[in-house]
């Protein structure tokens, strides 16, 4: 059973203490608009001395074996295996996720990241050249030391795994600041990983904010489409994408599918498994995605599917839940709504995705391998899937800088040359 605590402190150098301003946030969940725990509201006190934890761990940790990592990291994979349904409502709880999606997709994936973490740091090997009889080059990888990041709030676990797992491979100690919008479950995270770890590798300041949104972004859908190919896009057109862009000449017949596919939808209790539609993260997410869909009916757009509040009775009533909505028209929205645009011809395609602003990718469906190979090249996205969805498999490097070096961003490249004569 999933429970929280009635309040969280900051987890700094191994225990939870107070923040240094004394202050406290309450911390709703979406589900019924209700208080649920009280949270830590973080300072820049508070950050300097996690970082000071941090880097007095940093020390031994970066000294463990690759070995030894490896199995921690291992270790940490298959807590989260036997605690997933524990996590994956504590997740759901906190972002208004339906559990089918957390179960399903975010806590397998953030175990799969500790895991292949654990083999990746395993399988770098050094780096050695002559230059010539007498002179040797020697490479070393050292860890940067102190890793800060904050983490979104789409994604508060898997975020989570993404900054932990590479980071704790290569040696560095971690100061995570998760989303005001959604504090608590990585708390329940340490709960069950906490122990493997020596203190202060693994240190948590709440209430400094949290980084960009990845959410869902545009699709591209060819005119090309049909058979199971079509039937995986209208699922994704339901569930993956903010804008669809849907080619001149299938455009009636593939809306009308998907419009069709949007009215299956269940909009329900998150943690009721038949559930495919939750509550949106908070009331300022909420009351911003009512205000879109009134400014784009104002502005001539028209609504094809949903457009208002969901109507839910019981605990449910005060959450914050909206009907799924289909926007006919170019229009900027934001939320749990599809705008809906058609286009002519392929570069066409490209310039109304391109004019969209930075989303957290670009999926492109089409029946020709080689339109999808061009549009993925064409589109400015730095994650593009073709005929797939919003996939973050570990292997695909998304959001690091060096395909050729998974782990690249969380160390230093040190060479030494010696003479050896």
């Amino acid at each position: 059973m999933t429970r929280f605590a009635t309040r969280y402190d900051h987890f700094i150098g191994g225990d939870y203490v107070p923040p240094s301003a004394g202050r406290y946030f309450a911390n709703t969940t979406p589900v019924t608009g209700q208080v649920f725990t009280e949270v830590a509201e973080g300072t820049a006190d508070d950050l300097h001395r996690a970082r000071q934890e941090a880097l007095g761990a940093a020390a031994a940790w970066s000294k463990t074996a690759l070995a030894e990592r490896a199995v921690i990291l291992s270790e940490i994979a298959d807590r989260i295996e036997d605690n997933i349904e524990v996590l994956a409502v504590a997740e759901s709880w906190d972002t208004g996720k339906p559990v089918r999606t957390t179960l399903g997709a975010d806590l397998p994936l953030a175990s799969d990241h500790f895991r292949y973490f654990a083999g990746a740091i395993r399988a770098m090997e050094g780096v050695r050249s002559e230059v010539d009889g007498d002179t040797v080059v020697h490479g070393f990888r050292e860890p940067l030391g102190v890793v800060t990041q904050a983490v979104s709030w789409d994604y508060p676990l898997l975020g989570a795994a993404w900054v932990l797992a590479p980071a704790l491979a290569t040696g560095n100690t971690v100061v995570l600041k998760p989303a005001l919008q959604t504090p608590a479950s990585v708390h329940v995270l340490l709960s069950v990983i906490a122990d493997l770890l020596p203190p202060g590798v693994i240190n948590i300041v709440n209430g400094c904010g949290g980084s960009s949104v990845l959410g869902v972004g545009p699709s591209i859908f060819f005119a090309d489409l049909e058979g199971a190919l079509q039937s995986r896009a209208l699922d994704a057109f339901a569930s993956g994408t903010s804008t669809a862009a849907i080619q001149h000449g299938r455009y009636e017949q593939f809306l009308d599918a998907a419009l069709g596919r949007v009215g299956e939808l269940v909009t329900g209790h998150p943690l009721d498994t038949r559930t495919t539609v939750g509550a949106l993260v908070s009331a300022d997410e909420w009351a911003k995605a009512l205000w879109h869909i009134d400014n784009a009916r104002r502005s001539g757009a028209m609504i094809r599917s949903g457009g208002g509040r969901a109507s839910l009775t019981g605990e449910l009533a005060g959450g914050y839940f909206l009907e799924p909505t289909v926007i006919e028209g170019r229009v900027s929205v934001a939320g749990p709504l599809i705008a809906v645009a058609r286009f002519n011809d392929f570069d066409d395609a490209v310039k109304l995705v391109n004019d969209l602003p930075p989303a957290g990718g670009v999926a492109v469906w089409s029946r020709d391998c080689g339109v999808g190979y061009r549009a993925g090249r064409a589109v400015n996205a730095t994650r593009v899937w073709v005929n797939t969805d919003h996939a973050h498999p570990a292997e695909a490097a998304f959001g690091r800088e060096n395909r050729n070096g998974l782990l690249a961003q969380y160390w230093r490249e040190k060479r030494l040359l010696v003479n050896y004569s």
